[in-house]
């Protein structure tokens, strides 16, 4: 959103433009952290109290707090000039369960933007939203689950599983053509082919495979290139788990772990990374051979060519 001011500040919300979500602007009042169910009865009394005159608090999902996140930035990792008063440099919780083991949760740590699960009976912070967002896609997550990992009736739970916020899927969600996969969910396009190495290579080394298939004119197309986290993180299942990638999907090949095309704000030596197995994002350092390569095509680097 270049050259736009990213939030607007309005009666203690900080109103995203990008995505339409208002968040609670100070967080001072919620500064002390708490377990994952401690943050969900939170929510529930600030709309029991109709604070700041709003009575439809909840606790956001998890591809809702991603959404906060510019990897080019650290300490925190949120757009430069950011509305938000009383943050931690810390763990917050979404309203996600880990489908691997419901009795953990998703929570990125602002520091840098890495997003994890962590055990609901551990203590970390909460950062309150309202509305929806007619841009972001829904998690997947269709379940709801108590703080022991129970599945439990979703009703008035605020859980990600009883509201199930964000643009619904497609079906089918991803249409295989020969070498390659629409997600017609994103209209990006995929290298059927989940790994280019085999196996790990360094971050030059991912970036000169997925350019390689340019050459080859996969599927007829070009602008092949190494996808952004943001891109990554939206083939995320967060009702799934090895690989967290929606049910039925036509992918070939697929690895646990995959380099992005997004560098570190911490560093220009490390890049992000998503850990497909479980659906996390992390970092590693790009002279080494930590992770595998997965070519997209499509979105603001489209080549030309075919189009499926």
């Amino acid at each position: 959103m270049a050259h736009q001011i990213r939030f607007t500040v309005q009666a203690g919300l900080a109103r995203d433009q990008r995505t339409g979500l208002a968040w609670l602007q100070n967080l001072s009042p919620l500064a002390e952290p708490c377990f994952w169910g401690e943050a969900l009865e939170r929510v529930a009394g600030l709309n029991q109290r109709v604070y700041l005159g709003y009575s439809d608090w909840r606790l956001p999902n998890r591809r809702e707090l991603v959404s906060l996140i510019d990897y080019a930035q650290a300490r925190p990792a949120l757009p430069a000039g950011h509305p938000f008063v009383g943050l931690e440099l810390a763990w917050y919780w979404s309203a996600t369960s880990y489908a691997g083991d419901p009795a953990y949760a998703w929570y990125l740590h602002l520091e840098g933007g890495r997003l994890f699960y962590g055990d609901k009976g551990r203590s970390y912070f909460l950062l309150p939203v309202r509305g929806s967002s007619a841009s972001l896609a829904a998690s997947g997550q269709i379940r709801c689950y108590g703080a022991a990992g129970a599945a439990l009736p979703c009703a008035g739970s605020g859980q990600d599983g009883e509201l199930r916020l964000g643009r619904p899927w497609p079906q089918p969600r991803f249409t295989a053509q020969g070498p390659v996969v629409q997600d017609n969910l994103t209209g990006l396009v995929w290298a059927r082919a989940a790994d280019l190495g085999p196996g790990p290579m360094s971050w030059f080394e991912a970036g000169q495979a997925a350019a390689a298939l340019n050459q080859r004119g996969l599927g007829g197309l070009g602008g092949w290139r190494l996808p952004s986290i943001q891109e990554l993180e939206l083939l995320v299942d967060a009702a799934a788990h090895h690989p967290a990638l929606p049910a039925g999907h036509p992918f070939v090949g697929v690895q646990e772990q995959y380099w992005s095309a997004t560098s570190s704000g911490f560093d220009p030596e490390w890049a992000m990374a998503l850990y497909l197995d479980k659906g996390g994002i992390g970092v590693g350092q790009k002279k080494d051979a930590h992770y595998c390569v997965w070519a997209v095509s499509g979105g603001e680097s489209r080549g030309k060519g075919k189009k499926y």
